[in-house]
């Protein structure tokens, strides 16, 4: 069994504009459902291929009442390309409908607020929030979707006693070690 406290609240976005919704969306006012996070930067390969498509995907997927699906666009290099305007045509031209908000710049360096509370090493980063507030996943990279599905699907059905349930493995660990090319062996 595992405990409450074993699990980090997950920390609230630092925002500078938020795209697609009347008014800024915070954490807090969402507890209850599961919520997912695609961070990502819009001259990022990784993110036009598969970040952006999946979060998408998660989007039309999942009902806007159990899963919030939120695009953080986190800039930590090209500053001078990226800006609001930019920003604007590309949520049009990729057709993004769920709210987008803007990570808030540091004073100095390069990492932006958010992605350094966070601790992200780069973009695309999916992260996903349990009902309870409660940060489950962080990775950078890419994860196959149905993974991705498999995981808020376990999020969704788990109870909002996080007492009683086990955590939500990354699914490097949730694959057995006995598996090969032929199967999977308990």
């Amino acid at each position: 069994m595992t405990t409450k406290s074993q699990y980090e609240k997950a920390p609230e976005l630092e925002t500078s504009i938020w795209f697609n919704v009347p008014e800024p969306l915070s954490l807090s006012t969402m507890k209850g459902s599961v919520i997912v996070i695609h961070a990502f930067q819009m001259l990022c390969p990784g993110c036009v291929s598969h970040g952006i498509p999946q979060a998408k995907l998660i989007a039309e997927t999942f009902s806007d009442k159990n899963v919030k699906v939120i695009g953080l666009h986190t800039v930590f290099e090209h500053h001078d390309v990226m800006t609001e305007d930019a920003l604007k045509a590309f949520i049009h031209e990729y057709r993004i409908n769920f709210p987008v908000a803007v990570d808030l710049p540091t004073a100095s360096g390069n990492i932006p607020r958010t992605m350094q509370s966070y601790s992200m090493n780069g973009t695309p980063t999916l992260i996903l929030i349990d009902k309870n507030g409660q940060l489950r996943l962080n990775h950078f990279g890419r994860l196959d979707d149905m993974q991705v599905g498999m995981l808020i699907s376990e999020l969704l059905y788990e109870s909002n006693d996080a007492h009683q349930q086990e955590p939500t493995q990354s699914p490097e660990n949730s694959i057995s070690d006995k598996c090969d090319e032929n199967g999977c062996s308990i």
